[in-house]
This record gives structure tokens, C-alpha cells and sequence, in this order.
């Protein structure tokens, strides 16, 4: 996945629409939240192990939640200018500083 492609393509798509205005980090926070709620919905009334096993249109419209809630974060970051590969990799080392490995003996 290129992130710096998508968030060009996100940001064609907003300014073929004229949504520029409407495109701050706050706003899109906002909604990236409000995404994540339909995600959560999806699992609402499942047990733990239903929430395993999805149908198929069940994993479908996951999968366009989940598309939602990574839109909406890409954008964040374009908007805010973070470099949204470089915190990864910075939060991936702080948490393996964090969380060392467990020792098995």
C-alpha cells in the first residue's frame, strides 16, 4: 500500500468536490469516530468466537469500515503533516521497548 498515493488520491477527491474547507484534522477526526462506531456495530451482539467466524457479507461490509476508519486516519495525518510511516515505525519501536518479549524458560 502506497500511504503518500492514497492520501493524493484523497485529496484529488476532496478538491473535485470542493470539501477542502471542511478537511481539518478536527473535523476529520470527528468523522474517522464516527466510522469506527459502525465498525464497533458490526460486532455488537456477536460472542467472542462469532466475531471469528464472519460470513461473507458480514467480512464485506468489515472490510468497508475498516477502508472508512484507514481513510479517514490517511487524511488525518496528510492534513496534520505527519508522517504517518515514520510514526509507525517510531510507535512499533517504543512498544517493543515497552512490551519486551516474554522469556521462555
Amino acid at each position: 500500500m502506497d500511504i503518500r498515493a492514497l492520501q493524493q488520491r484523497l485529496r484529488r477527491f476532496a478538491a473535485e468536490r470542493d470539501w477542502q474547507p471542511y478537511q481539518t484534522p478536527k473535523n476529520l477526526a470527528m468523522a474517522m469516530t464516527v466510522e469506527a462506531a459502525e465498525l464497533l456495530e458490526i460486532f455488537q451482539w456477536l460472542t467472542p468466537e462469532q466475531s471469528l467466524r464472519l460470513d461473507d457479507d458480514q467480512r464485506r461490509h468489515l472490510g468497508e469500515e475498516l477502508s472508512d476508519v484507514l481513510l479517514y486516519l490517511l487524511q488525518i495525518a496528510d492534513h496534520a503533516g505527519v508522517d504517518l510511516e515514520a510514526a509507525v515505525e517510531r510507535k512499533l519501536a517504543l512498544n517493543a521497548i515497552k512490551h519486551p518479549p516474554l522469556s521462555r524458560s
